[in-house]
């Protein structure tokens, strides 16, 4: 089964996205919506970084929801 890891660093105020092997990361790249896309040597992207994020949660919390369908 996939795993996605997310991360939010509430003083680096970013929200990362990982669903591959961190440790195959190779390169970065920012796009101009200030999101970091993050791939492997291949060039396939596997995660990305949202830049400046803030939670709508005034209390911080980051809520997860998880959607897996199954099928074309």
């Amino acid at each position: 089964m996939e795993r996605i890891k997310v991360i939010h660093d509430t003083v680096g105020g970013t929200l990362t996205v990982w669903f591959g092997n961190p440790a195959d990361e190779f390169v970065c790249e920012e796009t101009n919506e200030e999101v970091v896309l993050m791939k492997d040597r291949s060039g396939r992207t596997i995660g990305l970084e949202i830049l400046h994020y803030k939670p709508v949660n005034p209390e911080g919390e980051l809520a997860v929801e998880a959607v897996v369908r199954v099928g074309s």
